[in-house]
Parts: structure tokens; C-alpha cells; sequence
């Protein structure tokens, strides 16, 4: 017996054996609709007193015949294939309207989201009897233009459309189109989505700023934006976390920028991002994977590579279930048989396992850092850690005080890896300078507890340069988050000194503000090295004590020299008048060391 897809609820028998005779139907690829064709649709709309519609294929088989209420009509799921870029799903859509009224915005979602060849409506009179036509195609959408283009209304009859020509002429110019496209970014074109609720203070000025954030998270991690769209509403979709409506608009969107990927300014559940990646057929990322994306890009250390795969796992666990049906079948063949494994209990097993891998070498990593840090206490050398907000030029600053040339690009996360470089001040007396990940606004739980280790070493440090770039509008907003994230490290009893960089891009009036506001502060330009002498002067204050603590301190004999692994030979470094005057006895050499 053929199947009637949709909502059958309620039936007549009488009802079912008019839908299964629209199984035997022919349409020629020729046209639009048959003439039998529609008749059966009408006669079967007026027997349920709902919308039906039929899914023809090419080849004029009818291959689905589906029921909706009095104003819709729910697709059922025909797959996420296609034939080749550029090409359709090779079905159209003729389906009743029974109130005469046009193609409505469902039915040109449905065109475009599922590139269905064509979507035709029966415009039907309030006696049932079918008084026109309309229907739409996918077209090529230029600026500013729509992706679908509508034809008709025409009475029942007289509809001349080359079906056959016309669909492939556009798939020629769709398959032309994509071959040629230039993408700007190497991972494709993206639309951010930033949706929030408005009854919170500032959702409208949070919004464009968390959007301007993500916006420069997208072009780091390599995409090419292509639109933004805000929604505040008063509460959450708990399915699409937006509503229906506007998913519709973001979805014809998609289609008009040629745009595959969205891009969501906040944590989904698994549900969540499962459900709007099926509803949209479009990639779906959300804010943690997007910053997991940039970390597996750029970190370069084994300590980072291992943190960035242990926080990608512990994000990919829960949302398994959800990535194939097909996991959920059992294994087959000799040794598969009878109840098992499932496909998804190996794959969680196996994930379960590569976590606790990961976990130990981590572990060994840390005894290793702890190592180090024993040494490095023995030679009484203090250690003044930058930490702040990303991309506030932290390691530009680095390098200016210590002639390095670590990483620098204005990009977000360019660092991931701690760097630390020596600094040679008067009496003999030195500083390590250690460059840290930069902290950033809702860092995903898994990745902040990955890199808890790579902390470590700010943890021992004697003083925190807390860097903020000035020239951000959202500067307050950063400071607040990187002092929040410090307490949630444990690190808020480390004395701090607050350094506003980048303040040659400020007016005059603001810095003047900046000073009077903030008085302990220091303001610097972190690529001018006569604006770091009150600086150099603030850490060589504030290390005083330590200093005096480590001349006094009576030497300590190693209790297992053997365990120690040997520092690297330094390189000279510069003094702290040498520094201020620019005039370097020696060259600081660029040396990467784990310290």
C-alpha cells in the first residue's frame, strides 16, 4: 500500500484510496502539472478539507503524496543530497491552496532550502474547483535581489512554461556561478546570529559589541562574513533558540548571499544546534566551537595541541548522538551479532578513552612544568606575567621590552602558547617576562579547564601586568572579564598592575581622562619603547622585596638534581638604562623557551 506522508489523523478510508490514486499519476518534465494530476489534487483536497500536495520526480513518477491542515503542508524529510554543486533536488512541488490565496513564505522556504526544481500552487475558488496557478523557481539572486522568482498567477490550462529548458538552464548558470565565486575566506561565507533577550540592561549595546567581537573571532578563524543579524526577543526559543519566523528570513538570506555556514553568538545545546542545522540544511557552529576552531589552528606547542584535543573531545561527547542515525545501528557480521555494542557506544568508548590519554600525557606535561618552576625558584629569578584581554598587545608589548620577536598579528588568539624572555635590570638583577592566552568574554567551560595547566605558570609569578587595550570602546567590559577569570583561576591574590596599551590611537581629551580616572594605572603604546620607561620603573619598584628576599635567602642544594632538567643558555639581555636610554650594549636574540 503507498504511503500518505503528513497529517492523516482522522482519515476517512474513502480519504485514503483518493490519495493513493495520485501514486499512479504521470507528469511529463515538459510541464508544470498534469491536467490529471491536478484534478486528483482537487478532488483530494476537497474530500479531506486540507492542503495536499505531490512530489514529482523528472522522470514524471509521483514519488510522494502528502496531507497538511487547512494552511500548511509539512515536507517530509527526502534527504540532504544532491547531484552535483550548482544542481537540484530533481522533485517539484504541486500542491493545493484552498483559499485561493498566493505561494506563501513556507512554501518559497521550502524552494530554496531544499532546492526543490519548482513549487506550484493550485489556487483553488470556494466552490473547490481549481481557478489558477502560480508557482516559483530558484533563480540566481544578484544584489539586493531575491534567490527564487515567481510566476503567475494563470488560469488552470494555459500555463506554457518550458519546464524541461528552464530548469536546466538554470542549473548551467548555478553550476557557472559556483566555479567562478571567489571566497574571501578559506573556510567560506558565514552569517553571524546574536540572539538574546531584551529585558536585560544594554542588550542592545551588549548585542553590537559581543557581535563586533564575534565578527573578528569569524575572520580569525578564517571566514568571510557576509551578513549580521541581531533578535531580541522576550524569551528563548527552547528549539531554535530564535523564532520560526525569523530563522525563514535567515534561511532565505543564506540562499541570496550564497552563504553555507551560520554562525551563532552563543553556547546551543546539542538539540538546539541539531534542530536548526535539519530545519536550515546549513553548517551550524556555535560560539565554543568557533573558538575551538581558532585554537586548533594556531596552537603550535604539544602542551596546546594536546589542551585544544581534550577540550574539542569533552565538547564533541554529548552532541555524538545527534551527528548520524546510522550510529545508532549495530554492528553486523561474525562477532556483532546478538545485543552489543552500538556504532555510538564504540564511538563514546573510544572518545571516553582518548580522554583519559590525553589527560595523563597532560599530566606528565605538568610534572615537567613543575620541574622547571622548582629550578627557576632556586635561582631566586622573579616572574612578571601579561595577562588581559585578547588581542590587547600583550606579546607587541613583550617584545618591545625584551627586543623579541615573538608572534604579533591583530588577530584574536594570536597567541596560545606561553613565551617567556629574559630582562636584565641594574645590580645584575633579572626578570622573566612571561606572554599568556589571551582571556575572552563566556570562554567555553572545556577549553578554560584544558588550559588550566598552561595557567600554571601564572600562578608563580611575583606580579600580573593586566594589559587592556584603550582604544576598545568594550575596554571596561574587558577588564571586568579577565578579573573575573583571574578569580576563577586563583590568581586574584597576585599583586597586578593595570597597563591601558594602544593609547596613541586615543584623542588627546580621552587620554587626559584615562589618567585623572585611573591614576595608578600606566598608559603605553606598546610599539613605542619611550612610552614603557615609567613602566620598567613600576616592575623594578614592585619587585624590590623580592629581590632583597632572594639576596638573603641562604643557598638550597638540590634534593634531586637529576629531576631538574637544565635551562637553556640565555642570551645577553639588555639592561634597564640600556632600555631607556636605546642605546643596547647587546642585541636581545629571539630564543622560544618554556620556562
Amino acid at each position: 500500500m503507498p504511503e500518505i506522508f503528513g497529517n492523516t489523523t482522522g482519515l476517512a478510508p474513502a480519504a485514503y484510496r483518493i490519495l493513493e490514486r495520485i501514486y499512479r499519476r504521470k507528469v511529463s518534465f515538459e510541464q508544470v502539472a498534469s491536467h490529471e494530476l491536478i484534478r486528483s489534487l482537487v478532488d483530494a483536497s476537497r474530500e479531506t478539507g486540507r492542503q495536499v500536495g505531490a512530489l514529482v520526480h523528472r522522470s514524471g513518477q509521483v514519488d510522494y503524496v502528502i496531507v497538511g491542515d487547512a494552511t500548511h503542508l509539512m515536507l517530509p524529510d527526502i534527504g540532504r543530497l544532491r547531484a552535483a554543486e550548482g544542481r537540484f533536488r530533481g522533485l517539484r512541488l504541486i500542491h493545493t491552496h484552498l483559499h485561493g490565496e498566493p505561494l506563501t513564505k513556507d512554501d518559497l522556504v521550502d524552494l530554496v532550502r531544499l532546492r526543490l526544481d519548482l513549487v506550484a500552487a493550485l489556487l483553488l475558488a470556494p466552490d473547490g474547483e481549481p481557478r489558477g496557478i502560480q508557482f516559483a523557481h530558484n533563480f540566481p539572486a544578484g544584489e539586493g535581489e531575491k534567490p527564487y522568482r515567481i510566476l503567475g498567477p494563470v488560469p488552470i490550462g494555459q500555463e506554457r512554461t518550458p519546464l524541461a529548458s528552464l530548469i536546466a538552464g538554470l542549473e548551467d548558470e548555478f553550476a557557472r556561478l559556483a566555479r567562478t565565486r571567489t571566497v574571501q575566506g578559506k573556510d567560506g561565507r558565514a552569517i553571524l546570529v546574536h540572539v538574546a533577550e531584551k529585558g536585560k540592561p544594554g542588550a542592545a549595546r551588549l548585542a553590537e559589541e559581543s557581535m563586533r567581537e564575534l565578527r573578528e573571532l569569524a575572520q580569525t578563524a578564517g571566514v568571510e562574513v557576509v551578513d549580521t543579524i541581531i533578535q531580541l526577543r522576550e524569551t528563548l526559543d527552547p528549539r531554535f533558540v530564535m523564532g520560526k519566523g525569523k530563522l525563514d528570513d535567515i534561511l532565505i538570506r543564506a540562499a541570496e548571499l550564497d552563504a553555507e555556514t551560520l554562525i551563532f553568538d552563543r553556547n546551543l545545546s546539542p538539540s538546539q544546534g541539531n534542530a536548526i542545522a535539519q530545519f536550515t540544511d546549513l553548517k551550524v557552529i556555535d560560539r565554543t566551537q568557533l573558538i575551538l576552531d581558532i585554537f586548533a589552528q594556531r596552537a603550535e606547542s604539544r602542551d596546546g595541541k594536546l589542551q585544544v584535543e581534550l577540550a574539542q573531545l569533552k565538547y564533541s561527547l554529548p552532541r555524538l548522538a545527534l551527528k548520524d542515525n546510522a550510529l545508532s545501528r549495530l554492528t553486523g557480521g561474525i562477532g556483532g551479532r546478538g545485543p552489543g555494542e552500538t556504532k555510538l557506544e564504540i564511538g563514546k568508548r573510544r572518545a571516553k578513552e582518548r580522554v583519559a590519554a590525553l589527560e595523563a600525557q597532560l599530566r606528565q606535561l605538568e610534572k615537567q612544568r613543575e620541574q622547571r618552576r622548582r629550578r627557576r625558584n632556586r635561582l631566586g629569578v622573579p616572574v612578571v606575567a601579561i595577562v588581559g584581554y585578547t588581542n590587547a598587545g600583550k606579546s607587541t608589548l613583550l617584545n618591545t621590552l625584551t627586543n623579541s620577536d615573538v608572534l604579533t598579528e591583530n588577530k584574536l588568539f594570536a597567541t596560545l602558547d606561553t613565551r617567556s624572555r629574559r630582562i636584565r635590570f641594574p645590580e645584575e638583577r633579572e626578570v622573566v617576562l612571561t606572554d599568556t592566552v589571551g582571556f575572552i568574554r563566556d570562554l567555553p567551560k572545556d577549553l578554560l579547564m584544558a588550559f588550566r595547566a598552561t595557567f600554571e605558570e601564572t600562578a608563580d609569578s611575583d606580579l600580573l601586568l593586566h594589559v587592556v587595550d584603550a582604544s576598545d570602546p568594550a575596554r571596561d567590559d574587558h577588564i571586568r572579564t579577565t578579573e573575573e577569570l583571574l578569580t576563577q583561576l586563583h590568581l586574584e591574590r597576585i599583586p597586578r598592575l593595570l597597563v591601558y596599551n594602544k593609547v596613541d590611537l586615543l584623542p588627546p581629551e580621552e587620554l587626559d581622562w584615562l589618567r585623572q580616572a585611573y591614576p595608578s594605572s600606566l598608559q603605553v603604546s606598546a610599539t613605542n619603547r619611550d612610552t614603557t620607561r615609567t613602566l620598567l620603573a613600576r616592575i623594578a619598584a614592585s619587585l624590590q622585596e623580592r629581590w632583597k628576599q632572594a639576596e638573603l635567602a641562604p643557598p638550597r642544594e638540590e634534593s634531586h638534581p637529576p629531576e631538574d632538567p637544565p635551562l637553556d643558555e640565555e642570551p645577553p639581555s639588555l639592561t634597564l638604562e640600556e632600555l631607556l636610554l636605546r642605546r643596547p650594549r647587546h642585541r636581545l636574540r629571539s630564543q622560544e623557551r618554556r620556562i
